[in-house]
């Protein structure tokens, strides 16, 4: 049974828990790590890793005491470089190439956002339950069969960020970094309907703008559209 926890999602910074009831994982550490262990009422010692998808602050803020905390700590070469720090917790991983963090089977996929190497990554357990996490990213080119969980980006809709552009509430030259970079409601909507979702329990909604999100709308189209369990972030 996958148990999800969202402890912190959107710019101020991104962690996630998940656990399968026997591998606890944090996905992203982009806040202090003692909020981490206050969310998750100081049992922290079990934690079998971290991953994370990119070097952004948001996402990998507090990766420091992490790696003190005695945490391997997962990530692309590229996000590794780009942090410049070398350290015995920090285990590169490939795109594409499987590994395995105690009852789970992880495998990383190149994802579409501005920086150095982001990955997403496919987390499944014995018990054939499979998550997607994929955030910071404008597109996924791959298609999924037997997903259960998704934690996928929803961070902006195209209607609202032209309206906010309009009466000048966003700067225009924001446009083009957002569409660049993070996944909108439209296309978030294209990538669900490209795949097969018969055995989703739930959908997790992550890091939805402040200003370019509507998080109403967003779970009500994305209810009617899967039929699924939705929550946001």
């Amino acid at each position: 049974m996958i148990e999800i926890k969202t402890l912190a999602s959107g710019s101020k910074g991104n962690c996630y828990y998940i656990t399968d009831g026997s591998t606890p994982l944090l996905l992203e550490c982009g806040i202090p790590f003692k909020s981490v262990r206050k969310s998750l009422n100081f049992q922290t010692s079990n934690l079998s890793g971290c991953l994370v998808t990119h070097e952004h602050k948001d996402h990998c803020a507090g990766l420091n005491d992490v790696l003190k905390a005695g945490i391997n700590t997962y990530m692309s070469k590229g996000t590794q470089e780009a942090l410049g720090i070398d350290h015995h917790r920090i285990k590169p991983v490939e795109a594409k190439k499987q590994f395995e963090i105690g009852t789970w089977t992880i495998l990383p996929f190149d994802v579409e956002h501005d920086v150095n190497e982001p990955y997403g990554f496919l987390i499944a357990n014995k018990n054939g339950e499979k998550i997607l996490f994929a955030t910071d990213t404008y597109y996924i080119r791959y298609k999924f069969k037997g997903l259960t969980h998704l934690l996928i980006e929803c961070n902006y809709s195209m209607d609202i960020l032209n309206e906010n552009i309009e009466n000048g509430r966003t700067h225009k030259g924001m446009k083009k970094r957002l569409i660049k970079s993070h996944f909108s409601l439209e296309n978030v909507k294209e990538f669900l309907k490209a795949n097969d979702l018969s055995k989703v329990q739930e959908i997790h909604l992550l890091h939805l703008s402040d200003s370019n999100s509507n998080e109403e709308q967003f779970k009500r189209e994305i209810q009617e559209l899967t039929g699924k369990v939705v929550y946001t972030a």
